[in-house]
């Protein structure tokens, strides 16, 4: 996606987000699950945000089966919220109210299979 649609989408999850999950499911901050105030600044949680609220949809929607809910929980709510509240996670370096972009894996400046010169 990009432009007005990528925008929309992104305005769409953050309502989601701010209003559906995290008044359910946001639980405390402490050392042990960091949470980021400016999450949308993590590239790792919009996408896994978005995946969720994706997953969301199709399960708890019109026509999804009884046991959708349930579903979603165990195969997307849990894991998803675990890996981004890692204490080793996207969030690892915020604290409530300062956020820290994370910094990516060096890699080195060679393409190792790229033509030999």
């Amino acid at each position: 996606m990009e432009g007005q649609e990528y925008g929309q989408t992104l305005r769409q999850l953050t309502l989601w987000t701010h209003h559906v999950l995290l008044p359910v499911y946001g639980r405390e901050v402490t050392s042990a699950e960091p949470w980021c105030s400016r999450w949308w600044e993590h590239p790792e949680a919009i996408a896994q945000f978005h995946g969720l609220w994706l997953a969301w949809g199709e399960l708890t929607g019109p026509g999804s089966k009884q046991s959708g809910p349930a579903n979603w929980h165990r195969d997307y709510l849990v894991p998803v919220m675990s890996a981004l509240r890692n204490p080793t996670g996207p969030f690892a370096g915020c604290k409530p109210g300062a956020h820290r972009p994370k910094e990516i894996p060096k890699v080195d400046a060679i393409d190792p299979f790229g033509p030999v010169g």
